[in-house]
């Protein structure tokens, strides 16, 4: 999944590690990731988080989307720095799966951020429209 995904592989992003319900990436945060402010646009290091908690929840096979996710803005990222997001799965329910990633600067806890997934039912026959 990771392969096809031009938006993470685009901005530099790398899977670094994976498992049954977990995934490791890195990004580094570029001259152009930087908001108004001076430190990485909350939205980049949302999309890394998001980026290994779709790798972790589509370890499993079945093509599995977000249902919904939330996230903590623990500390500031700037310019240069390497970001490492470890996604874990907590549970698996029927087509529902909940996982949480904590995105790291070296030890430092940058962002929390909790993922809810579900499970795309296969078709066998394409609708009609």
């Amino acid at each position: 999944m990771f392969a096809a995904d031009e938006a993470s592989r685009g901005l530099g992003i790398e899977l670094v590690e994976r498992g049954e319900g977990s995934a490791v990436l890195r990004m580094t945060v570029a001259p152009s990731m930087v908001n108004g402010h001076g430190i990485a646009h909350g939205g980049y290091v949302f999309l890394l988080a998001d980026s290994a908690f779709a790798c972790a929840c589509n370890s499993h096979g079945p093509v599995t989307v977000a249902a919904g996710a939330d996230i903590t803005f623990v500390a500031p990222a700037h310019e240069g720095d390497v970001l490492e997001a470890r996604a874990e799965e907590r549970t698996r329910y029927g087509r529902s799966g909940l996982y949480d990633v904590s995105v790291r600067r070296g030890d430092e806890v940058i962002a929390e951020f909790r993922g809810r997934s579900r499970s795309i039912r296969s078709t066998t026959s394409k609708e009609s429209g």
